[in-house]
């Protein structure tokens, strides 16, 4: 069984060999997120920001104050 398993570690050692020199042979073609990773990483925080900007500051709320006693009820209408 000794030699068995030997051979098979032998065998698995030899093929991550050959893949690591294959790949270290081969030129490194940039994908797209190596080109654009960045960027749309920057484009979708500034999108982020500006659209909650917007609704925070458009909404109308004021923050932290309790409308107790500033709300009014309406007359009832029939």
């Amino acid at each position: 069984m000794f030699p068995v398993a030997r051979a098979a570690l032998n065998l698995a050692a030899r093929g991550i060999q050959h893949t690591a020199v294959r790949q270290a042979h081969r030129k490194h073609e940039p994908n797209f997120h190596d080109k654009y990773g960045n960027l749309v990483l920057l484009g979708g925080a500034a999108v982020f920001v500006s659209v909650w900007g917007y609704v925070l500051t458009q909404l109308g709320m004021e923050w932290g104050l309790s409308p107790v006693g500033r709300i009014t009820p309406r007359e009832w209408r029939e």
